[in-house]
């Protein structure tokens, strides 16, 4: 009967343990500007760098941006807490003359918060 309750009772700590565990994400910036850039140029890129500031390991589900001409890349596998990674933005002005802003929508697993937003903006110089 003893063996039975601390069992019961290991399985109820590990399960509200777990519950109650959390995931967190913070960014070092959410905004980027690339100040003036040749279209001729090429693709530019920025690293967005980020912590897990929860107590429980964080998964980055999605990330999106509202242009084809932005392609964000992510660590795919799990953070655990303390750790830090990397979310890449590569924008493409080719095509794209004049003033740019565009966003990137971060879906995660943390709670209450699974969504954060990052802007990356600049200046296309077009090519003469």
């Amino acid at each position: 009967m003893k063996t039975r309750i601390i069992t019961l009772l290991i399985a109820l700590t590990a399960f509200v343990a777990a519950w109650a565990a959390n995931a967190g994400i913070e960014f070092a910036q959410k905004e980027y500007d690339f100040g003036t850039i040749a279209e001729k140029k090429g693709k530019v890129v920025h690293e967005f760098e980020f912590t897990n500031t929860g107590d429980a390991p964080l998964m980055i589900v999605s990330a999106s941006a509202s242009c084809g001409c932005t392609k964000p890349e992510y660590p795919l596998k799990p953070l655990q807490p303390g750790e830090k990674g990397v979310l890449k933005v590569t924008f493409n002005p080719a095509g794209r003359p004049g003033e740019f802003t565009k966003t990137i929508t971060i879906r995660t697993n943390v709670k209450g918060r699974k969504k954060v937003t990052l802007r990356i903006k600049g200046f296309v110089n077009p090519d003469k």
